[in-house]
């Protein structure tokens, strides 16, 4: 989605316990989540910008991440089911050296120190109801495996998408638009 943006980019993977804490709110939990990968890659950037995320969905104030295993698929998706539900992603980008800007949520840059934005975007899903051999279909596809919600919009789980109300980026699991945004005021070159 990046690079179809014109957003260039190297992946470097974040090793972070994406647990939800006691009490968590999900807009706490996915930016905390993206504050921590992108701090746990920052010292191999040097003096590149660092872009990380981390999307749930959240339906009745329960978050739900990635499932567990088949059965946690199966028991996610039919919470879902016949549903509208919230995706929910924390974007945070760190820039060394940012240039000082009002509106950041650490303030004016200072010599010497890195320009953190962090920001979070959501997007409303709907699914039609799904009978129990739909999902059984769909589990067994494997595309549930590793996505939050337990499907993937771009994937198969595309026929049971009745509404999307906010941007369909997101709830592939990169709110694009958003991460424009942040390079634009952080100042980083955008192709």
């Amino acid at each position: 989605m990046l690079r179809a943006a014109g957003i260039e980019f190297d992946i470097v993977a974040a090793n972070v316990d994406e647990s939800v804490l006691a009490g968590e709110t999900p807009d706490a939990h996915v930016r905390r989540l993206a504050e921590a990968k992108a701090g746990a890659v920052r010292h191999e950037a040097g003096q590149r910008a660092v872009l990380a995320a981390d999307t749930v969905v959240v339906i009745d104030s329960a978050i739900l991440g990635k499932p567990a295993d088949e059965e946690d698929a199966r028991r996610t998706l039919r919470m879902l089911s016949g549903r509208a539900h919230v995706v929910m992603t924390g974007v945070c980008l760190i820039h060394p050296h940012g240039p000082a800007r009002a509106g950041h949520d650490e303030g004016p840059a200072e010599a010497g120190r890195d320009l953190r934005q962090t920001a979070v975007a959501q997007t409303t899903v709907e699914l039609a109801p799904l009978t129990d051999g739909e999902i059984a279909w769909y589990v067994a596809s494997g595309e549930p495996a590793g996505k939050a919600g337990a499907y993937a919009i771009q994937g198969l789980a595309s026929r049971f998408v009745t509404r999307i109300e906010g941007s369909y980026s997101n709830v592939v699991g990169l709110p694009v638009e958003l991460v424009y945004v942040l390079c634009k005021r952080a100042g980083v070159l955008v192709s």
